[in-house]
């Protein structure tokens, strides 16, 4: 495929236009337009602002990944005599993109134990078999999960439905990506979430951004770091892997960028993978030696500093530099350049959290930015860059295996709730649990629990074993035919609903800066028997326990569920008056624009961490899983990747070095092995990569991930894979 050297541009425009015009044109912006929140990334758009636009009025706001899901979401219904042709052995051997394809889910579905079709199921039928299912499942054995596409009261709903049923095994697709960033700020500073708002970019003259690609994932994004530069700021990327994206992009937003194209970067470091810990140690120890620390804000507004140089006098800049795979001068360089700045903001993204030590690593960011006083005030501060449009929002309302003290409290005094107080399973200890066979229901809103998940064999078999398994869902995906209900009487039902934009209600979202929008939908739906997240929840519940604590067919309403979440969501007090005076908030007591943080004694911690030790085999290389730019979490759009110059999903992507100490050439097929599994006739790919390590696709490398969990955060290591390459 033609080789690209910037990323954005008019193949960006002319791609937007493609699909706008394959949807149909007049439908598809008057949804890009309308007063909803974007169903991609957390960046956050749209709203009571109106579409494509942001929370300071910027417009236009939207790229790539808004229009691949409009799009999507704009197909025709699958037909009705569509699972009569076709097996699920048939639909199990597609690809995601195919299934993606397939068209919008229009009727409830099941499949049973020995069946080998789908057949569409009465919507009361339907209900009465998972009401029915869940009535003959002990609570303790049973889990709900929510993905980030949903709303926040129909999150609400399932997390208060799942604790007044019994259970504490609860829990969202954040433990699969930036549990770990919520951990490591929590043990930092006291809470999980990002201390700075949009418009703290707008004043910040430093930005290093560490293990994200947001030219993929996040676009506009790039959109501030260029704005950043060209007001004199300066730019540092951490990344093993040389993105094109971040060297340089067209915005098309932009005219001049759009004509000559923005350079993104000032700096750009490529440290082993795994090596971010010893890199960051190595920056603070320039930053110590510089006298560039903040000895008035250690001293006034945190603990734990001397232990933390104590630990690092350990350390020489030598070792640190060989265990980060970054030459000396180039740590230099970058504690130089970070000493020098006035207002510095870090950014990452899983690149970060997805290692056994995923959680350290987010304290030695919030060490690095603590050490010069960098959390607490206008344009500084701490930004984990999260993916779905409302994975920090379900998380808030309730989706988590613990609830704050606070939230729980509230909820049994005001409302007579006796609560579970025993430990919930987090995301992989459920699928531990269910390969046990040990979970006998299971409900998930939205997401692909089965492709999101590390070793793909494992989830697979253990999913199998759940007896009833309950999707509410959209489209089809793999999550829906890979596993099969093995046990006797098992089954599998999925419930069509709407997208967010064609909610019957108004639902509210929260952004990564911690901002609550409101969203209209209204847009119209596919035809056929569709229904909304919460109407489904409340008819549960309703049928679940019609003399329960809780009368959830009151709670139909919005509105009515938006009272409840403002008297016992912490930070959420405003959503009480949102539908009626229509003004979106900021989640109180987060966004940190003065050093007071979330512990009785007000002061931040800094967290010694230690440096991790690891050695390659001969034949070995670090792997990490990636995601392309045709693609968003588990949904591939496209199966090549422009900014990479792939153009199909089965690569290894290696350096020149690497491949010729293993004795390959570009364009060999190849076996991959890891300790947990192989995938066979990989194509090698040079690519610029740092030594040592390789790169493939999430989710199909997933086969090769372990399910080992960073201990902190329970998050499994998608980067930091040991695998061998076979020559054929």
């Amino acid at each position: 495929m033609p080789r690209v050297n910037s990323g954005g541009g008019w193949a960006a425009i002319w791609y937007s236009l493609e699909k706008s015009f394959k949807a149909g044109p007049v439908d598809f912006w008057r949804r890009m337009f309308s007063k909803n929140a974007c169903k991609t990334c957390a960046y956050g758009m749209g709203g009571q602002a109106g579409g494509m636009r942001n929370e300071t009025g910027s417009f236009p706001e939207f790229c790539k990944k808004s229009v691949q899901a409009m799009a999507a979401d704009m197909q025709p219904p699958i037909a009705d005599d569509f699972f009569r042709k076709h097996s699920v052995d048939e639909l199990a051997q597609l690809s995601s993109r195919e299934l993606e394809n397939l068209g919008r889910l229009s009727y409830p579905i099941a499949l049973r134990a020995g069946e080998t079709h789908f057949h569409e199921i009465d919507w009361n039928d339907a209900l009465e078999s998972i009401v029915s299912a869940m009535n003959r499942t002990d609570p303790r054995h049973a889990f709900f999960y929510s993905s980030g596409r949903s709303s926040n009261e129909a999150a609400f709903l399932l997390g208060w439905l799942a604790r007044i049923y019994g259970t504490n095994n609860v829990h969202n697709c954040s433990y699969y990506c930036h549990q770990a960033s919520g951990v490591g700020l929590g043990a930092s500073i006291g809470s999980g979430t990002a201390t700075v708002t949009l418009d703290d970019l707008h004043k910040a003259d430093f930005v290093m951004l560490i293990g994200a690609n947001p030219a993929s994932n996040h676009p506009r994004i790039i959109t501030e770091l260029a704005a950043l530069r060209k007001r004199g700021g300066k730019v540092i990327v951490v990344n093993p892997m040389r993105e094109t994206g971040l060297d340089r992009f067209n915005i098309p937003s932009k005219p001049g960028s759009l004509l000559f194209g923005s350079k993104i970067n000032d700096l750009y470091v490529q440290p082993c993978i795994g090596g971010d810990i010893a890199f960051l140690k190595g920056v603070l120890k320039i930053v110590i030696n510089a006298d560039k620390l903040n000895e008035e804000y250690i001293t006034k507004y945190t603990l734990g500093f001397n232990e933390l140089r104590s630990s690092l006098q350990r350390e020489s800049l030598d070792d640190l530099a060989k265990a980060s795979g970054v030459q000396p001068q180039v740590i230099e360089q970058t504690g130089r350049m970070y000493s020098e700045s006035n207002g510095a903001i870090f950014m990452w993204a899983m690149g970060i959290t997805h290692h056994e030590h995923g959680s350290d690593n987010v304290s030695m960011i919030a060490n690095l930015a603590l050490a010069r006083g960098m959390v607490g005030r206008e344009g500084a501060g701490l930004m984990p860059i999260r993916g779905h449009s409302n994975v920090q929002g379900v998380g808030s309302v309730g989706i988590t295996p613990t609830l704050k003290e606070e939230f729980m409290r509230k909820m049994e005094e005001l409302y007579g709730l006796s609560m579970p107080e025993w430990k919930g399973l987090d995301s992989m200890s459920c699928i531990h649990a269910a390969h046990e066979g040990e979970i006998d229901f299971a409900l998930m809103m939205g997401g692909n629990f089965y492709a999101s998940n590390p070793d793909l064999n494992y989830a697979k078999d253990a999913l199998s074993q759940i007896r009833t398994s309950v999707h509410i869902s959209t489209k089809l995906n793999q999550g829906h035919v890979v596993p099969r209900p093995l046990r006797e009487g098992g089954e599998v039902v999925i419930l069509p609903t709407y997208t967010r934009d064609e909610e019957l209600q108004t639902t509210t979202q929260e952004s990564m800066f911690n901002y609550v929008r409101l969203s209209d939908g209204g847009m119209r739906g596919p035809q056929g028997k569709l229904r909304t997240e919460s109407d489904i929840v409340t008819s549960i519940g309703g049928r679940l326990l019609p003399n329960g604590p809780v009368d959830f067919l009151s709670l139909k309403n919005h509105e009515d569920i938006r009272r409840v979440m403002a008297e016992v969501v912490p930070g959420y007090e405003e959503i009480e008056k949102v539908d009626t005076i229509r003004k979106e908030f900021y989640v109180s007591g987060r966004v940190r624009h003065e050093p007071r943080f979330s512990f009785p004694d007000r002061r931040a911690r800094f967290i010694p961490v230690t440096t991790p030790k690891f050695e390659l085999g001969e034949n070995e290389l670090i792997l990490m899983t990636i995601r392309s730019e045709g693609q968003f979490n588990t949904v591939v759009y496209e199966e090549h990747d422009r900014y990479r110059n792939q153009s199909s999903r089965d690569v290894l992507m290696m350096n020149k070095v690497d491949m010729q100490r293993l004795g390959l050439h570009g364009g060999e097929r190849v076996t991959v092995v890891s300790e947990t599994g192989r995938l066979e006739n990989i194509q090698v790919s040079r690519y610029n990569v740092a030594n040592g390590c390789a790169a493939m696709y999430y989710p199909e490398a997933n086969a090769l991930v372990s399910n080992r969990v960073d201990e902190r955060s329970r998050t499994p290591s998608y980067k930091n894979v040991r695998i061998r390459v076979l020559k054929w």
